[in-house]
């Protein structure tokens, strides 16, 4: 039941006289007897004619809707999958993505931040390997078998991470810190 219908019938009026002395229109009490929350001036002309307390009338028990479009960040993540082979594209498309969609949600920096940190640390790991092929007797191969290393852990971390979004609504694979 309504907070404001049992306020209403409590002081024994009905919708009409309610909203004759509320100044508010006989479709809005309807509204929020209905399930709506009353805001700003007819919370206060509502409070005031049945003289209670504008407390009174806003239900505590309000869940917090969560807004976030999962979709999008779902995009913004596997945005980097064509594009894996390219280590600073698997940056820019995601953030760009990210700009143009609005999205500024911590996953989408996250997202971002987990694609910068996975380039510095490839280009680390294939200058190391370039720089260590004469130790190697195949140094040509060698170097071949980590580019495609570095290229599918990205891979690896990109599909992680969509499951984790797709089930528990956050990343498997996350900094404690963001970059952006």
């Amino acid at each position: 039941m309504s907070i404001l219908l049992e306020l209403r019938e409590k002081s024994n009026l009905t919708q009409e006289e309610l909203a004759e002395r509320s100044g508010v229109s006989v479709r809005t009490i309807q509204r929020i007897e209905a399930g709506k929350e009353p805001r700003g001036y007819t919370l206060k002309a509502l409070a005031k004619a049945l003289e209670v307390d504008q407390k009174e009338l806003v239900s505590e028990d309000v869940e917090v809707v969560d807004r976030t479009n999962y979709t999008m960040l779902k995009i913004i993540n596997l945005s980097s999958l064509p594009v894996t082979f390219i280590p600073f594209a698997s940056i820019l498309l995601p953030l760009l993505i990210m700009f143009f969609s609005k999205q500024f949600h911590p996953i989408a920096k996250q997202i971002v931040s987990v694609q910068i940190m996975w380039t510095i640390s490839s280009a680390i790991v294939f200058m190391l390997s370039a720089l260590s092929k004469n130790i190697f007797p195949n140094g040509s191969i060698f170097i071949l078998v980590v580019m495609v290393l570095i290229v599918l852990s990205n891979i690896c971390i990109i599909l992680i991470n969509t499951a984790g979004l797709d089930k528990n609504k956050s990343l498997r694979i996350k900094l404690p810190f963001s970059i952006i």
